[in-house]
């Protein structure tokens, strides 16, 4: 039994010695496997970037994000390209001046028997007028205008040639059903507003989902710098029990086919520290990309240094209290609740569109006459034309004298009404509404 024993120990050294002279006079190259490994270039697989340094923290990088995405420069702009749209809206209550102005003139055959003898009247015209209009905001409208003319006609008895008239004009339209408590000027308003707000609130989604987006790809920075410390500590474990397993080849404790397995080892490390440094740079392109501008010259080359490790503390939590938070706080519920709001708004626009139109309409007016006045005497027995006595001249002054002095005044306030007969566009239009309210719900 104890030559046993002995026979398998002077075999195996016997063995040793003899795969060594072979190796040593057959010529050809030691592989790394055969005790004798490569040499490395370099520790790390992969170089560096090299650039400008840049050590953050997350609140900075968050500051930075804000500052400098160009998203949310974007998304800032709504608000203020929908602030125009409500001052648009607004303007439906604005003031308008409107005026005209025309040159006619008329030749006519004549047409009554005062006209005998005259083979051609001839008529001409000048007119202006210019004034003020409103839609108020409770649904009224008003207009007020100034209006004024001068004509000539050669036609017998005409009792002005060149004759100036110039009126003032008011009216106001005031409806009593339909258009009362709300009208489309008032749902554009309203529309807008809410539109406003909503915009708002997708800002400060966009601004929250940006920093959350900060944090994660910082917290993503973290762990790959870290997991990059990992391979290469298990880098240099396999390196270093390669190096152990050279040795007890060397002394013969080990057979050299055994040291494979430890090379395969430190290959597969090394390709995780490749990996893990190409996570580095993916996750700092990430970073990069949300906190900095891309028009700056240090873009790409600028290295981002985490200058914060992450502190993981637990933290209590109260469901109900989180849930009332989520439902008090979470800007895509506030949209919904805004978009029920518009839905409201337009059945409540449908359901007074269904009203009969009632409208008080209210007009008064003040008129004055001037020019070259004809003084006629009495019709020939003969026939023909009267004989003109005299002219009398009132100027353009006195024409506005009657009519501030409202001397001749006429004026009218009456209703007018009208509702369609069967199913109209108002009906379909607050059934649809409805069936809108009920889907957003």
């Amino acid at each position: 039994m104890p030559f046993e024993q002995r026979i398998p120990a002077w075999v195996t050294r016997a063995t040793a010695v003899a795969l060594t002279a072979i190796l040593f006079t057959s010529g050809r190259g030691v592989s790394a496997s055969e005790q004798e490994p490569a040499p490395r270039a370099a520790q790390s697989p992969t170089s560096q970037p090299t650039g400008p340094e840049q050590r953050i923290t997350q609140d900075e990088a968050v500051r930075m994000a804000l500052e400098n995405n160009l998203g949310l420069h974007v998304s800032r702009l709504d608000p203020r390209i929908q602030a125009l749209t409500v001052s648009r809206a607004l303007s439906a209550y604005t003031p308008e001046l409107f005026g005209n102005t025309a040159r006619t003139s008329n030749t006519t055959p004549p047409t009554d028997f005062l006209s005998q003898g005259v083979a051609v009247t001839t008529s001409q015209n000048f007119a202006a007028s210019g004034g003020i209009r409103q839609q108020l905001p409770w649904g009224a409208s008003y207009s007020f205008s100034l209006n004024g003319s001068r004509s000539t006609s050669d036609a017998p008895r005409t009792p002005f040639s060149p004759q100036l008239l110039s009126d003032v004009s008011a009216i106001y339209n005031q409806p009593l059903l339909r258009n009362f408590s709300i009208d489309n000027f008032r749902q554009s308003v309203m529309q807008s507003r809410i539109q406003l707000d909503v915009t708002d609130l997708q800002l400060m989604q966009r601004i929250t989902q940006t920093s959350r987006n900060v944090r994660n790809a910082y917290l993503q920075l973290v762990a790959a710098i870290a997991s990059l410390d990992v391979a290469q500590q298990s880098l240099e474990l396999a390196e270093q029990s390669l190096k152990n397993n050279q040795r007890r080849v060397e002394v013969g404790a080990m057979a050299p086919i055994d040291i494979v397995a430890a090379e395969a080892e430190v290959a597969r490390n090394e390709e995780m520290v490749i990996l893990r440094q190409g996570e580095i740079e993916g996750a700092e392109d990430q970073l990069r990309t949300l906190i900095m501008n891309p028009s700056q010259p240090d873009f790409w080359s600028t290295r981002l240094v985490p200058a914060e490790q992450p502190a993981v503390t637990a933290q209590p939590l109260d469901v109900d209290a989180a849930i009332k938070n989520a439902l008090a706080n979470r800007t895509d519920l506030g949209q919904l609740r805004k978009q029920m709001e518009n839905v409201n708004l337009n059945i409540r626009v449908a359901s007074n569109q269904k009203l009969p139109s009632l409208d008080l309409q209210a007009r008064y007016g003040m008129r004055g006459v001037g020019g070259t006045q004809f003084l006629y005497g009495a019709v020939p027995l003969e026939g023909g034309p009267p004989p003109v006595l005299g002219t009398l001249q009132r100027g353009f002054g006195d024409v506005l004298g009657d009519v501030f002095g409202n001397d001749f005044r006429n004026w009218t306030v009456g209703v007018v009404f009208s509702y369609p007969l069967g199913t109209s566009a108002a009906d379909a239009s607050l059934a649809q509404s409805r069936l809108a309210r009920q889907q957003t719900e």
